[in-house]
Order: C-alpha cells, then structure tokens, then sequence
C-alpha cells in the first residue's frame, strides 16, 4: 500500500494527503473521497498492517492443528521484504506517534488492542472446540503477543531464520502449556 510505505519513508508528520494522492497518481478529491482526512487514511493504514502482523480473523471452517494456524495466525513464514516493510512501519509509528496523540490513539486503539481482541476471540473458539484450556483468554492472548513479539521484536534477532526458529519454539511452548488436561 502506497500510503503505508510514504507513512515508514517520511513519517506520520510529514506525511500529507497530498503527498499520498500524487504518489498513488489519484487526484486529491479522489482520495477525499476514500478517505475524508489523514486520521482516516492512517486508519486505514493500521488496519491494514494489523493484517499484515495477525492473519485474523480465521476462516470459522479452519480445523488445522494448533501449532500449525498460530504459525498461520503470525505469519512465521514472512517473506524478508514484507518484513521491512512491517518493521519499517512499526519503527516511525513508535518513533514519531508521542507528536501526534491522535494519529497514536488511532495506533493503539486499532493496532494491539484490536489484534488481542481478535485474538482472544479466536482462542475463545479454540477452547471451545477443547483444543485448548485457558482461564482467561485475554490474558492468554496477552501471552501469546509477548511470546512472539516480545522478544526485542524483529530487530532483537540477527537474521529472519533465527526470528523464525523463535517463533516457532514459543508456538510449541504456549501449546504445550494450554493443552487441555
């Protein structure tokens, strides 16, 4: 998404719908039109990247196992580019987001307090299906962020593989640690 990359290129105070029209080779009613203000296109933009962090919600169908759609869920298997595109992203918000408290609110709000409500719901569903226990699935949720982000996120790690390989070792851990008596 073209706004996303101008947001990580020139930051969320630097950014214009101006910039972002031309750049998109749209006219800046067109954009309006889309999107009524930068509030409105930044909003767009978390939610899209949301998506890019957390592949959720999961199809109601989806029966794979746990293992296997947690590693679905965050995309361990990322390709590099598309994750400089999100680290990119991720490091101007952080960044810059303290100047600009509405676009931040708008980041929290939409960014990771949505992704644990979203995943909260999926693991509700989960224990449902008595694929796993938790006594709160929000905390669970919590958890589960803190295993596979937490970890100096994606520049806490020397290369993707090793990223990767972590991810994969918290899935197994979190697993184990939630299967049901």
């Amino acid at each position: 998404m073209t706004a996303r990359k101008t947001f990580a290129e020139l930051g969320l105070v630097r950014t214009t719908t101006d910039i972002v029209a031309s750049r998109c080779r749209i006219s800046k009613q067109t954009l309006y039109r889309l999107f009524p203000s930068k509030n409105d296109l930044f909003l767009a933009v978390v939610v899209a990247h949301r998506q890019m962090m957390l592949d959720l919600p999961r199809p109601p169908e989806e029966d794979g196992p746990l293992d296997e759609v947690i590693s679905k869920i965050f995309r361990v298997d990322i390709d590099l580019e598309t994750e400089r595109e999100r680290e990119a992203f991720i490091r101007i918000v952080m960044l810059e987001s303290p100047q600009v408290p509405e676009l931040a609110e708008i980041l929290y709000r939409e960014g990771p307090e949505t992704a644990r409500l979203q995943l909260a719901r999926w693991l509700t569903q989960e224990m449902e299906r008595g694929k796993l226990h938790l006594d709160d699935p929000m905390a669970g949720a919590r958890m589960l962020l803190d295993l596979m982000f937490g970890a100096g996120g994606p520049r806490g790690w020397p290369d993707l593989e090793q990223r990767r390989n972590h991810m994969r070792q918290a899935i197994a851990l979190f697993v184990r640690g939630t299967r049901p008596a």
